[in-house]
């Protein structure tokens, strides 16, 4: 039955399709569908705008209008046919959100000599996603890892970015002159209290606003109250090591 409630309502040409408010919703009332954020029935949706702060473009909102009611046994019963559907597919929705441990020894994307069957060159990537704003601090791929937390430029300019650095670490690239450096702060003090981090690895260019990135992550291993092993790696504009500075912050 309908009634005048509160309900979240999506701005289509606002949504970007990242999928953030997806995960903050707990009744699952929120799809991707053609690229876009929907509320798929209202009966699912409670109103009170748990996803509100997850949306990077402000999309969402709370209004009031005429809407089903609430049902909360819909909601049960729509949850458990989600997550049955989900034990045989991947989750509808950016691939990027699927927190996955990878197994480098098992790629099959390895490139070969021209004479022979002798791997030239793979990746050794262990996880996925890798930039740092989707990482989740509960995974389970950063429980009693050796971190490798890479500017975004130093993974490109390395052209042995893999066999030098990125074998055996858990990979956790951005930017730390546009992307949110307090959010990242916060988000390693999560990860230093949580994972039992064994090791640190700062990949950064030369250049200066590559600078910021050891001060993130050595402000978040503070606040955390750890002390963790860490070496600071720094990479001339051709990839080439220009400095390495090992210190236990």
């Amino acid at each position: 039955m309908a009634i005048k409630r509160k309900i979240i309502e999506i701005d289509e040409e606002l949504c970007n399709g990242c999928g953030d408010c997806i995960l903050s919703c707990a009744e699952g009332a929120i799809q991707l569908i053609d690229g876009k954020a929907r509320v798929i029935s209202d009966d699912l949706c409670d109103g009170l705008g748990a996803c509100l702060g997850e949306c990077p473009q402000d999309a969402l909102k709370i209004v009031e209008r005429e809407a089903d009611a609430f049902d909360e046994a819909a909601v049960e019963a729509h949850l458990e046919k989600k997550k049955a559907e989900e034990k045989d597919v991947r989750p509808f929705g950016c691939p990027s959100r699927i927190q996955t441990n990878l197994k480098p020894e098992n790629n099959s994307a390895v490139s070969e000599r021209p004479n022979g069957n002798f791997p030239v060159n793979h990746s050794q990537l262990m996880n996925w996603p890798v930039q740092i704003r989707l990482i989740s601090p509960d995974t389970s791929f950063l429980k009693g890892a050796d971190l490798l937390v890479s500017s975004d430029c130093a993974s490109v300019s390395s052209p042995d970015f893999h066999r030098d650095f990125v074998k055996g670490r858990v990979v956790m690239s951005g930017c730390p002159k546009f992307d949110d450096t307090e959010e990242y702060k916060n988000k390693f003090t999560d990860i230093f209290r949580s994972c039992d981090i064994k090791s640190v690895t700062i990949l950064r260019m030369e250049v200066p606003c590559c600078g910021n990135m050891p001060k993130i992550v050595i402000d978040g291993m503070n606040k955390a109250g750890v002390n963790v092993p860490l070496e600071i790696v720094t990479l001339t504009l051709l990839g080439a090591v220009k400095e390495r500075k090992k210190n236990a912050a």
